[in-house]
């Protein structure tokens, strides 16, 4: 269903916020083939009061542990403004955590982000984006980043992520560019939720890609 939202250029973004906010329950998450997904974000200059923002982050963070997911970005639920949160317990094996670097990260909001690949590493794991429900794809990404970005109180945030945190940040970074996970995606590797259950619920994607017939990188 699409989103209940003014498409009117003009109409003030804290508008948009104030309706969204009045809804009872999880936002609601904008899906693959909505336009505010393929602009890039308009940076945040101050759109929405301190009070505002403040409630925004709290719902963008309830609709996140809803969904469920590990980060959501204000594109996602029809705000085209550069916000994002993210967060993840990461509550998987120990073969995981060292396969693919997924550590536990704690609730950050980041604030017209943007992101640089450190060193030429390179990962590739299945992904999934809660704007393409039902649906993983094997992405190629930098295994280290260094973001920058402000937080919610407008403190410098300069720090450097390294696996699944990485690839956390730069998928929702991404989102704020106006890129889905899917334009990254290697598309022989392209996967219902059902098939990742039935065959490639491995730590790594080596057996999806010799059975899928695609390469991974190194």
């Amino acid at each position: 269903m699409a989103s209940e939202r003014d498409p009117s250029p003009s109409r003030p973004l804290s508008d948009r916020v104030e309706e969204l906010l009045a809804r009872e329950g999880p936002l609601p998450i904008v899906a693959a083939g909505d336009p505010v997904l393929r602009r890039p974000a308009e940076p945040f200059d101050g759109q929405l009061d301190p009070g505002l923002l403040t409630r925004f982050v709290a719902a963008l963070r309830a609709t996140m542990h809803a969904a469920p997911g590990v980060g959501l970005a204000a594109p996602q639920v029809g705000v085209p403004l550069r916000l994002a949160v993210i967060e993840d317990p990461a509550p998987v094996s120990e073969e995981v955590r060292l396969t693919r670097g997924r550590v536990p990260q704690p609730f950050r909001v980041l604030v017209n982000p943007s992101y640089e690949g450190v060193g030429a590493g390179r990962s590739a794991f299945f992904e999934g984006c809660l704007s393409v429900p039902g649906w993983q794809a094997v992405v190629a990404r930098h295994s280290e980043v260094r973001l920058r970005a402000l937080d919610e109180h407008g403190l410098a945030v300069d720090e450097v992520f390294t696996g699944w945190p990485a690839r956390i940040v730069q998928h929702e970074t991404d989102h704020l560019d106006g890129m889905l996970y899917l334009d990254r995606a290697e598309l022989r590797s392209l996967s219902s939720n059902q098939a990742m259950a039935e065959h490639w619920n491995q730590p790594t994607p080596q057996r999806a890609a010799e059975a899928l017939g695609f390469e991974l990188p190194g």
